[in-house]
């Protein structure tokens, strides 16, 4: 009801109870006049009381409005939020896998870049990070050509130039192994803010000698990596610069393509420009004799220089890297040879993506005197032809890998690789390497960000130039954890 409303029907009350009650002496009309005032001065008072609770009502109803309003909003507001963070762990979780793949790939490269501000410990100028891995391998082999010996590297991953030929069967053999754990420390030294130093040291326990199965299974650490990085430039041992371990698929075996890859490492001093890469490296020639054997006579004059250059974008990386080497030998243990010869080599690498997360990877490379540069040495450099001269061999290799990325934290990976040597077997005899050639398949899971639990299945194959061959017959568990 409006106030005028209540205000008339205040006074007909008033004007009825005024008749009812009214007197029909005139001495009493002021009487009564006094009281109407008095109620209707009342009745005003409690409208007005009215009016002032009907307003307070209505600011209490459009303050609660206003807070509900706002409540809404809040919640419109926590609700979006709510999607962007579920949206953005999907997107985290679906990249778990390939995280953890490059963390894995990682542990085997030499990445030259500053330690993250905040991380590691600090030693007047230095600061000093370490990472590394632990890893457990479980392997159950078998080869038809003879029997791999106990307790020997050569049971531990694939050494092509080492499968067994023209032997017995030997069955299944099971080992177990944790020497491919892997410690490093990197440093970083404040030495103003026009230059930088850095520098790295990296241990295991692989191709080392000690241990046995019986009791200790204790192996003596090896040096890896000893590097030196100042501003562009990098001195000690490290990766070859010919390699991209990049390109390198993601596997349980140590290498996993052996045959169709380039692999050393080495001392060397290397110059570094975004993309471009120039080296000198340590020479070592290794010679076929007349007998087929391996000789290493340590005679080198000039060091092995290599050119590289790397591209990278969305698409992926690609790498293009060459060589020029000398041969040279000089040494009474082979009839007084004394001779030089000169090599020289191609290696185009890459990873490519494909869709989302899947990527490809790949490696060709071909040349002459690149023997111990491919396949941990499956032919020599050079072999010694009939006038004491070197007469180098031509190689070729190369392998494809394919990652798929089953779910956030499973994967798997198949590869294979291919090797193929162009020896002068009438210099050689013909129970050299012609050919090698292997592929794998694996599972991959990933249960928490640092642990990589796997199982591999691997088939490899050694065939000489007389034709006969041998092969070899994997599965591998393995569990490695990366810190």
């Amino acid at each position: 009801m409006s106030q005028t409303g209540t205000r008339f029907a205040a006074r007909t009350v008033l004007l009825a109870a005024t008749c009812l009650t009214a007197a029909p002496a005139f001495a009493q009309e002021q009487s009564v006049e006094d009281r109407l005032d008095r109620l209707e001065a009342l009745v005003e008072g409690l409208i007005e009381r009215l009016d002032a609770q009907a307003g307070e009502t209505a600011q209490q109803n459009a303050a609660m409005q206003a807070q509900q309003d706002t409540m809404r909003l809040q919640a419109e507001a926590a609700l979006e939020a709510t999607r962007a963070l579920e949206a953005r762990q999907t997107e985290l979780s679906a990249s778990q896998a390939q995280i953890t793949a490059q963390q894995t790939e990682m542990s085997a490269k030499i990445i030259d870049f500053p330690i993250p501000e905040g991380e590691g410990f600090q030693v007047g100028k230095t600061r000093i990070t370490y990472d590394g891995y632990v890893k457990f391998d479980a392997i159950s082999q078998r080869t038809s050509g003879g029997q791999l010996p106990g307790n020997s590297i050569l049971r531990d991953f694939l050494i092509p130039v080492a499968i067994p030929v023209g032997g017995e069967p030997s069955g299944f053999d099971t080992d177990f192994s944790a020497r491919q754990t892997r410690f490093l420390f990197k440093t970083e030294t404040d030495v103003g803010t026009e230059h930088k130093l850095s520098g790295l040291i990296e241990l295991d326990f692989n191709v080392t000698e000690g241990g046995n199965e019986r009791i200790s299974n204790s192996f003596v650490p090896r040096i890896r990596n000893a590097l030196i990085n100042y501003d562009n430039w990098t001195f000690g041992q490290g990766w070859s610069t010919f390699q991209n371990v990049g390109a390198l698929p993601d596997t349980l075996d140590f290498i996993g393509v052996t045959p169709g890859t380039v692999f050393d490492r080495q001392p060397l001093i290397r110059y570094t420009n975004g993309g471009l890469q120039i080296a000198i490296e340590q020479p070592e020639t290794v010679i076929t004799a007349q007998d087929g054997s391996r000789v290493i006579a340590g005679d080198d004059q000039l060091p092995d220089i290599v050119g590289r250059y790397n591209w990278s974008g969305d698409w992926g990386s690609f790498t293009a890297a060459g060589i020029v080497r000398q041969l040279h030998v000089s040494t009474d243990d082979l009839m007084g040879v004394d001779d030089s010869a000169w090599g020289y080599g191609l290696s185009l690498s890459g990873k490519l993506k494909v869709g989302e997360q899947d990527d490809f990877r790949f490696m060709a490379t071909a040349g002459d005197g690149l023997g111990r540069y491919i396949g941990l040495n499956i032919v020599n450099d050079a072999a010694i032809k009939m006038d004491g001269t070197l007469d180098p061999i031509y190689t070729y290799s190369g392998f494809a890998a394919y990652r798929h990325i089953w779910a956030d934290n499973l994967r798997s990976n198949v590869a294979g690789s291919y090797f193929k040597a162009d020896n002068p077997v009438r210099l050689t005899t013909n129970q050299v390497t012609d050919e090698s050639w292997n592929t794998f398949v694996n599972l991959i899971w990933t249960p928490v960000g640092p642990i990589n639990i796997g199982v591999e299945l691997m088939y490899a194959e050694r065939i000489l130039e007389d034709g006969s061959s041998g092969n070899l017959q994997r599965v591998q568990f393995s569990t490695q954890y990366n810190f």
